[in-house]
């Protein structure tokens, strides 16, 4: 590993706002600075058309980040600019939609998770929207404790997510809650490209 954390804590963004990605993100960009590597784990996401996906490839070698969820059947359009994400809603879990496929997904991305932390390989390993995982009933809260009990002591592990388990908040050494203020959706501003997604 190129750059080592002196200690490696536990950080959980939460709360009913925009910005919880966006922090994470951030994080793992100054830490590139500094040569360490990052990992973002986005639990229950498959829009392959967020701008993060691409700014990692192409600026930051030190992040990498993958998505374990559903696919947008327009992303290819939507990321080109061709059309702006409808919000048609298929390419996010609810609690009485979900599939075996779902489950699949899931359990798939919390066994990378494991092994990304486990190896050593990241300084920062993002576990992305996973409060979501967990209130969906896909994941149990005491499989991410049993994870965090277990982290190598130079690996950062930062979670986010609406409605985080307050045992995970608990387990944490650093807790920021995004509270909303204001948001131009209830001005009905639709996400926008570049800025949202």
């Amino acid at each position: 590993m190129r750059g080592s954390l002196e200690k490696g804590l536990i950080q959980v963004y939460t709360g009913n706002s925009k910005g919880k990605t966006t922090a994470a993100l951030g994080l793992c960009f100054r830490a590139s600075g500094h040569d360490f590597k990052s990992c973002i784990i986005q639990f229950l996401k498959g829009s392959t058309y967020t701008g993060e996906l691409y700014s990692a490839e192409r600026l930051y070698p030190n992040i990498e980040i993958y998505q374990f969820g559903r696919n947008c059947k327009y992303g290819s359009m939507i990321k080109n600019g061709f059309m702006k994400c409808v919000g048609c809603g298929e390419c996010f879990v609810l609690k009485d939609q979900i599939t075996q496929t779902d489950r699949d997904i899931v359990g798939k991305a919390l066994d990378f998770a494991e092994e990304a932390i486990m190896s050593e390989r990241y300084n920062i390993v993002v576990l992305d929207e996973i409060s979501h995982a967990i209130n969906v009933e896909l994941i149990d809260t005491n499989k991410v404790l049993d994870l965090l009990n277990k982290k190598p002591e130079k690996v950062e592990i930062v979670m986010t997510g609406r409605n985080m388990p307050r045992e995970i908040i608990g387990a944490a050494d650093l807790v920021t809650e995004m509270v909303e203020i204001k948001h131009p959706f209830k001005k009905g501003i639709p996400s926008r490209r570049g800025i949202e997604y």
